[in-house]
């Protein structure tokens, strides 16, 4: 079969090889999926330069993570009714191909109604997003605080959160990216580029302060999410662009009893129960299948064309996820 794949660690367009492997067989409880679309993560690029928390065996490592594809082969006690059904599936390893396996009790057949440039990335962001969501203490009517708003997550956290009927305040680092989330229907948009942000921030969700911030910058934005927040107020860290400290004012955390917390999707993901787990995949879906789910393409590219692809996923203030077609 065709396949994208890495002998050695580094950049992934230099280091990212296109040939030819052997097709997997799905063993016990597994399927054989062929691949249809599989996006371009950011975990999947420092998984490839190796500094990832899952750490590959080289050489001959497939890449992707994500895929839609239709079931072309089951294993032992998988039920045959599966074979030529359209799935979504995450968590996986080597979906940079034209066949890859995954286990048949994580796939998610999927309605006609979802595209497959949406079903091929219905599952990892969003699901990081909407779990990261569940696990806030923010409610309907109240006001949570996301930063890096124009990222994958966050552009879909404006639908989750609408979805839901809580008061999202977006804030981005660029003018560019006011207009791209606004066009997305996001209604309170922000940049902190802006003199004078952080007054207009605090007239927004007014003296009771925000129940929730989800933060991915770090740094000193760290003290600006603390001044929104109000009392008891929950700061989250997802990411962090900077890679710098994070820094917290000793004050207002003392004062407002705020609480710090980090939030790994790897992580939570294995400590999900079962019910949790379909009941947030139920709700993607259905937003999906509705067309309530903000989910953006960069471009579409061949698993020939895998170091153009890696340019392109690569590429700063880049809009939408760049996908490899099987």
């Amino acid at each position: 079969m065709r396949a994208a794949y890495h002998d050695v660690f580094g950049d992934p367009a230099e280091v990212m090889l296109f040939g030819e492997m052997d097709t997997p067989a799905p063993g016990a409880g597994e399927v054989l999926i062929k691949t249809i679309l599989s996006p371009i993560h950011n975990h999947d690029l420092w998984t490839i330069r190796g500094q990832y928390g899952y750490v590959p065996e080289l050489p001959g490592e497939i890449g992707g993570s994500e895929a839609v594809g239709a079931v072309a082969a089951v294993g032992e006690g998988v039920d045959a009714g599966m074979i030529g059904k359209r799935v979504s599936v995450g968590g996986v390893h080597g979906s940079w191909a034209e066949f890859f396996i995954a286990k048949a009790a994580t796939v998610v057949p999927l309605p006609d109604s979802i595209k497959d440039e949406e079903a091929a990335q219905l599952i990892a962001m969003p699901f990081s997003a909407i779990a990261l969501l569940d696990s806030l203490k923010v409610g309907a009517g109240e006001w949570l605080v996301q930063t890096a708003a124009n990222g994958a997550v966050g552009k879909i956290m404006v639908s989750l959160a609408k979805a839901r009927g809580i008061k999202l305040l977006n804030l981005v680092r660029r003018d560019e990216a006011v207009e791209e989330l606004t066009a997305l229907g996001a209604e309170h948009v922000l940049c902190t580029g802006d003199e004078g942000w952080l007054d207009a921030a605090k007239a927004l969700i007014g003296e009771a302060g925000a129940v929730s911030a989800i933060d991915s910058v770090g740094a000193e934005m760290g003290l600006a999410l603390a001044a929104l927040l109000g009392k008891d107020g929950e700061y989250v860290v997802f990411g962090t662009a900077t890679g710098a400290p994070l820094q917290l004012p000793s004050g207002e955390m003392i004062t407002k009893h705020l609480a710090v917390r980090g939030f790994w999707a790897a992580r939570v993901f294995g400590e999900l129960s079962n019910e949790t787990q379909v009941r947030l995949l139920t709700e993607l879906v259905t937003l999906a299948a509705q067309g309530e789910l903000a989910l953006d393409v960069g471009g579409i590219f061949d698993l020939e064309q895998v170091s153009e692809a890696m340019k392109a996923a690569q590429t700063p203030a880049r809009s939408g996820k760049i996908l490899l077609r099987g």
